[in-house]
């Protein structure tokens, strides 16, 4: 029997504690049923010492929430787990490379449509002063380019006083986008791919007056029957330009004003699989494992 290890939060870490486990009972029925041996692993626990992870054939970094809050361990970890060899899905230069969302810049190089965006080392006020202009938007969503779950993430209206909203601002490397206020009426949609096949959407929306979809701030989220076939060619273009052996990916779209489909993020971490609204997909998940294997 395969013995796969999930990794999972530091569960001296209260941010997601109240969210994790659920997520990671859900997914470690789906491989049992499959008839793998499936054990969760603190990805702290090794990130200085991975001889405790040498016995897995196979480790999954899909519970890894938080590792935003140290980036650094992160990218310790990430390096001694790839020196190791470790059998990790998606690979450790991917979860390495995906843990800063600077590398939405080398997407849109690739002509990957996105919302207008700007990249700063620190957010100040004249950055976002001539973002207004720069971006031709009147609201700009503003969140660190190492972050997760919303973290630090500010709308800022012009003609409100964005200036004190500064105060919650990204400490370090930003990015700037303008505001698509279709995240409000058609919310964001996210394509899950297994082994580099399409497994099921979800679309996902924020409460009236809200723009973050997260769970927390009271996302709703629904299985769609299939994606929309714009939605899909986007979807499979983003994944051809990675050009790496991923085991799973979410990719998160949503539409502009004028109805063209953009990329919102590429999550090759630790994606939220969305089980609980598209219950079946942990099967596909499971068997797209064990053809990994």
């Amino acid at each position: 029997m395969s013995k796969i290890a999930i990794l999972t939060p530091d569960p001296a870490d209260p941010s997601y504690a109240g969210q994790w486990p659920q997520v990671l009972e859900v997914l470690k029925a789906a491989l049992i049923a499959a008839g793998l041996d499936v054990h969760p692993e603190a990805w702290t626990d090794h990130a200085n010492d991975a001889s405790g992870l040498k016995d897995y054939d196979l480790i999954l970094p899909v519970i890894v929430w938080g590792y935003h809050r140290d980036h650094a361990l992160w990218l310790k970890a990430c390096d001694l787990w790839k020196r190791e060899g470790l059998p990790l899905a998606n690979s450790a230069d991917t979860l390495m490379w995906n843990s800063d969302k600077a590398y939405l810049q080398g997407l849109i190089d690739h002509g990957i449509p996105m919302a207008a965006t700007r990249f700063v080392e620190r957010v100040t006020a004249r950055d976002i002063d001539m973002a207004f202009d720069d971006l031709a938007s009147d609201v700009l969503i503003v969140k660190p380019t190492i972050s997760a779950g919303a973290y630090r993430t500010l709308r800022l209206d012009r003609n409100s006083d964005w200036a004190l909203k500064l105060a919650k601002a990204p400490e370090g490397a930003a990015m700037i986008q303008s505001y698509l206020p279709t995240i409000e009426t058609e919310g964001e949609t996210s394509l899950l791919f297994f082994g580099g096949e399409l497994s099921h959407v979800v679309n996902k929306r924020p409460l009236k007056g809200e723009f973050r979809i997260q769970v927390q701030f009271g996302g709703q989220y629904q299985a769609l029957d299939s994606a929309p076939p714009e939605a899909l060619a986007l979807a499979q273009q983003v994944l051809k330009a990675f050009g790496g052996d991923l085991l799973y990916a979410r990719i998160d779209l949503t539409r502009d004003e004028t109805g063209r489909w953009v990329l919102m993020e590429a999550e090759l971490i630790e994606p939220d699989f969305y089980l609980a609204a598209a219950p079946k997909a942990g099967a596909r998940f499971a068997e797209a494992v064990k053809a990994r294997l």
